[in-house]
């Protein structure tokens, strides 16, 4: 009994001091999420003892998970950052870490890297444009919300449902991916009309600039422009609907219904979208309707199925250069297309996940022209065309098909606090089918019938080494017109400073690439005299590097990103005339030019509610080498068609109480364009213009809202592409209903 109470007093008063101090200096643990306790990945966590000073430093894990190897003694406290989230610091015993959202800020993105990334993350230049931003806006087309976008130069020939094209970094128009949900929706070559795609369904859009061909393959020549469409949010059984009308100037009536929810297993948004505007000029009606639905099922916490279906159709009247002339009144352009895609997305683990992925897309487009009109000569302001001008009839079809079948595979080992860091594997594989059909049904030359199997396999690591952020991968391409094709890209992010104050994060960007471009249909494939195709077209190719600033300022208030490129196009293709009696002509790999230019965006919160943005872009864009070096447009030497030297835009965003008005004013700088009808003295150039938009959303309740845009205010009288008129000044007024 005494050895017994001997021992006890020894181990109660021997081993009290060493358990103290065991008490003392334990080792802390804890996780970071966000308001709605979601993790927060890769935010930076500090261990402080109880006067300040520093102990530790670590990163959370993807679960937003942190523990420091070292021990705290005493009372220990954690001081959480990461980017568009507001400083925390409180006691190391408190858990969870709850970050609250900064005025300025983060999102997390899929297109820069094929997975979710934060764009803290990302050394890639990508611009992301919210729901919120959307609705705020309040867009009848996909053109009016990428217009404010830094890089891209947006050109419509007309009024609303006009061809639209966009010019990313000096690229043409045909070098940009265009994805929706996934779904690849360029036609075969790369070119995609953006005039008649409608925005009202849209959740965000992400567009990364620069070459995206070691991802995403051929065609991602100069930018990666993503849609995603809406998703089913509403929790509870009930669904949610949403019903929107407004009418304005030209005749125009806009309207739509959209159905949505989410339940335990399943979320839907089902949604119709319906447009019809007069536009300002003869025979340039327009007339569109869009249908989608997003259906999403979960049968377990790892697998997770979805279904995307979108239709569109529509009827746009195209009278020509009316600038130069008399309208074409008998001519039109009519297209339908239709996109559908399944998914299935497995967890497979905590560090691994897969999926694959099905999608089919078809465009069937028809120009027609009955050639009734009389004939003309062109003139403008003292050009005159050398002859007349006169029409003809033309029923040209262009009907292409694309069969598209991916699986990606996602591998995450290590910590980034390791010394090897946090490492993001990823392989995928992508096959596509293009088919087409091409050619004009009122003629005798024969059709282009073409069939093209496209195989890649793309490989990419990303390392998350605490501070710095590097992504390195490459893609072999085998095209079935050009054969094998190898693309790297690298792309780095270094925080050189990280924190908040008034120079809060300062985060460095490096990024090199090649990117790649396939002939299209009637290039390659042509039987057509006039334009026979040459099966033995090389890729059209772009080697690209551009690096950048981004800084934090004002306690996360505002955001400066300052970036340049260098852009340099070779091997591009272009017609060739061989003969004039009869006249053949072929294409071939010629041309070759340069873009180099910088961008600068600025964003501004500087009380809840109130932001404001500018974005300006200089671009040096010039045609290094010709296959007509003398010409005045296209020869060498001369600035790159329809890109501005200067461009930019200004716009601010307003909620207060129960009224939100958003306004945006964009300037396009001069730039080189070409009349393309022979006028003496030739026209080489296009005037600047400033276009100033308004918008407003006024909610009454939660059910209804008042909305309301203003177009073009300033009523200023320009072109966008020579000879073609831009809608003058422009209004529409309408009602939301949400239930």
């Amino acid at each position: 009994m005494r050895i017994i109470l001997a021992v006890s007093l020894f181990l109660l008063f021997g081993l009290t001091p060493l358990l103290t101090s065991a008490q003392q200096s334990s080792q802390v643990s804890g996780t970071v999420v966000d308001p709605d306790h979601a993790a927060v990945a890769h935010a930076n966590v500090r261990l402080l003892s109880a006067d300040g000073r520093q102990i530790a430093e670590t990163l959370t894990d993807n679960q937003g998970y942190f523990t420091f190897r070292e021990s705290c003694p005493g009372h220990c406290l954690v001081e959480v950052h990461q980017l568009g989230f507001r400083l925390q610091k409180q006691s190391a015993a408190e858990q969870p870490v709850v970050l609250q959202v900064a005025p300025i800020q983060e999102r997390v993105v899929i297109t820069a890297n094929r997975t979710e990334t934060p764009t803290s993350e990302v050394g890639a230049d990508i611009t992301v444009i919210g729901s919120k931003e959307i609705e705020e806006q309040q867009p009848l087309l996909l053109t009016e919300v990428l217009q404010n976008t830094p890089g891209l130069a947006v050109v419509r020939s007309g009024g609303l449902g006009s061809n639209a094209s966009v010019f990313a970094r000096g690229g043409d128009s045909d070098h940009n991916k265009v994805l929706l949900d996934g779904i690849p929706i360029n036609e075969p070559g790369g070119f995609w009309d953006f005039g008649n795609l409608a925005a009202d369904d849209l959740d965000r859009i992400e567009i990364v600039r620069g070459p995206q061909s070691a991802l995403f393959g051929s065609d991602a020549m100069a930018s990666t422009i993503q849609l995603f469409s809406r998703r089913g949010t509403e929790e509870g059984a009930r669904p949610h609907f949403r019903f929107n009308f407004d009418a304005g100037k030209y005749n125009t009536l806009h309207g739509g219904a959209a159905i949505s929810g989410l339940t335990n297993q399943v979320d839907y948004d089902l949604s119709w979208d319906q447009l019809r505007t007069d536009n300002q000029d003869p025979n340039n009606a327009f007339r569109d309707s869009t249908a989608s639905a997003n259906l999403g099922w979960n049968p377990d916490e790892r697998n997770h199925f979805r279904l995307i279906l979108r239709g569109d159709s529509s009827l746009v009247g195209t009278s020509g250069q009316t600038a130069f002339g008399r309208p074409d009144l008998d001519s039109f352009f009519r297209r339908g297309e239709g996109f559908g895609g399944g998914s299935w997305h497995q967890q497979s683990s905590s560090s691994w996940d897969q999926r694959a992925t099905y999608t089919f897309s078809r465009s069937r487009q028809v120009s027609r022209d009955l050639g009734l009109d009389p004939p003309f000569t062109p003139s403008f302001d003292g050009h005159v065309a050398p002859f007349e001008f006169f029409d003809f009839a033309t029923n040209f079809l262009n009907d292409t098909r694309r069969h598209h079948l991916d699986y990606q595979s996602d591998l995450r080992l290590g910590s980034p606090i390791d010394a090897w860091g946090r490492h993001a594997v990823t392989f995928a594989f992508d096959w596509d089918r293009e088919q087409g059909t091409i050619g004009d049904r009122d003629s005798t030359d024969p059709f282009t019938h073409a069939v093209r199997d496209n195989f890649g396999g793309t490989f990419q690591d990303q390392l998350v080494l605490r501070r710095l952020f590097l992504a390195a991968g490459m893609r072999v391409e085998h095209n079935g017109s050009f054969g094998f094709a190898v693309v790297p890209r690298g792309s780095a992010a270094y925080f050189l400073r990280q924190g908040s104050g008034f120079f809060g994060a300062t985060k460095l960007k490096f990024n090199f690439g090649l990117g790649i471009k396939e002939p299209s249909f009637t290039q390659s494939f042509s039987r057509v005299p006039a334009f026979l195709g040459n099966p033995n077209l090389r890729p059209e190719r772009v080697r690209a590097f551009d690096f950048g600033v981004d800084q934090r300022l004002w306690n996360e208030h505002a955001k400066l990103e300052v970036n340049w490129f260098d852009n340099r196009f070779r091997d591009l293709i272009e017609f060739e005339t061989i003969s004039f009696n009869p006249f053949t002509g072929s294409f071939i790999n010629i041309n070759e030019t340069k873009a180099q230019g910088a961008e600068l965006v600025a964003e501004i919160a500087p009380r809840a509610g109130l932001r404001f943005t500018a974005e300006y872009t200089y671009l040096n864009g010039r045609i290094v080498k010709s296959n007509i070096p003398t010409d005045p447009v296209f020869g060498q030497g001369q600035q790159l068609l329809r890109r501005p030297r200067h461009s930019g835009s200004v716009g601010v965003s307003w909620n207060w109480r129960h009224l939100t008005v958003t306004s945006n004013a964009l300037y396009v700088g001069r730039r080189v364009d070409s009349d393309f009808l022979g006028l003496i003295p030739p026209l080489t150039s296009d005037d600047p213009y400033t276009n100033w938009r308004l918008a407003w959303v006024y909610r009454f309740s939660k059910h209804v809202s008042y909305t309301g845009e203003f177009n073009n205010m300033l009523d200023q009288k320009y072109m966008e592409a020579l000879g073609f008129p831009a809608l003058r000044f422009t209004y529409r007024t309408g009602a939301r209903f949400e239930f």
